[in-house]
């Protein structure tokens, strides 16, 4: 196994040729050369190896002409929503191993009057379930002995809950960078994170669980409780729990505000792709991967097409 380092550029050629890889156990470097590369090392780990791959060129990251590598960091901000207990049904329980989730498509600012939020822009949508309580609630009951431990063996009433996943902005101010000093195991500069929430997600949570508390209540759930995870500097629902990292190397068709084009190449080094998270310049509110896969998919076809004019 091997850890890439970096991309290998001929500034005569003004292509990429290559990549630096350090073998995982040995710590020696490597170099593999090929006509045509694609960076897919998840959002943060692209990033890193291009803001790495450096020259007289390119002195700040390959590509970065710019100045937009490592900008625009976004993920999903969630762990926000409303359960509540559903009354009845107690004759009923789950069975089988079949997905049994739920999901609520975004319902807010769609484009017209009536979805409007005066708050915030962009929106948001819910995923939920719903199952029967088990013994954890006698910690929300009173008793002991051997009755009351008998009792919580049963199946408990139902409950229901919504968790909102939203939007996050594109906010210049969100970025990673290189320690220009502190290292890894193979040698790889280690990156820095600058994240944080904004004044539009906060008010996007507010209207999640207010809306969450409301369709439960309207579903008829009884006892409903809104909750909201996220704590100042703790670990609640911080930028990076959603595990949807995107943006830092975000698509554009002006060179001069971006770094690749709508074919996910690198605007000055065209036999650069990009097709993971990095390459996004919004974050929607839905789970990216297949958006991956898409791009991913006519980025190779337009490489081999290239390859096949004679323009990679």
């Amino acid at each position: 196994h091997s850890v890439v380092h970096s991309v290998i550029y001929d500034e005569e050629k003004g292509r990429a040729t290559g990549v630096r890889v350090v073998d995982y156990e040995t710590k020696e470097m490597h170099e593999f050369y090929a006509r045509v590369i694609f960076l897919c090392a998840s959002t943060l780990g692209t990033t890193r190896i291009l803001l790495n791959s450096t020259s007289s060129r390119f002195p700040n990251g390959l590509g970065n002409d710019s100045g937009e590598l490592g900008h625009n960091l976004m993920d999903h901000h969630f762990r926000v929503g409303a359960r509540g207990i559903m009354p009845g049904f107690e004759d009923r329980y789950y069975f089988g191993n079949r997905p049994n989730g739920i999901y609520i498509p975004r319902f807010r600012n769609l484009g017209d009057r009536a979805t409007r939020h005066p708050d915030f822009v962009r929106g948001y949508g819910y995923q939920g379930g719903a199952s029967r309580q088990g013994w954890q609630r006698g910690m929300a009951l009173r008793g002991f002995g051997a009755d009351f431990k008998h009792r919580l063996r049963e199946p408990g009433p139902w409950e229901m809950f919504l968790v909102a996943f939203g939007e996050a902005l594109p906010r210049h101010e969100n970025r990673v960078w290189l320690d220009p000093e502190q290292t890894d195991a193979w040698g790889m500069p280690l990156l820095h994170v600058d994240c944080a929430w904004g004044e539009n997600e906060f008010a996007m949570r507010k209207d999640m669980a207010e809306q969450a508390a409301e369709m439960l209540e309207a579903a008829g759930c009884t006892d409903i409780q809104t909750y909201d995870n996220y704590t100042e500097g703790g670990y609640g629902a911080e930028p990076g729990l959603g595990i949807h990292e995107m943006g830092t190397a975000r698509m554009g068709r002006d060179p001069k505000t971006s770094v690749l084009n709508a074919y996910n190449q690198v605007h000055a080094v065209p036999n650069v792709f990009v097709t993971d998270g990095a390459c996004m310049t919004s974050a929607a509110c839905q789970n990216p991967s297949l958006t991956y896969m898409a791009l991913t998919a006519r980025a190779a076809h337009h490489a081999v097409e290239e390859m096949k004019r004679g323009n990679l």
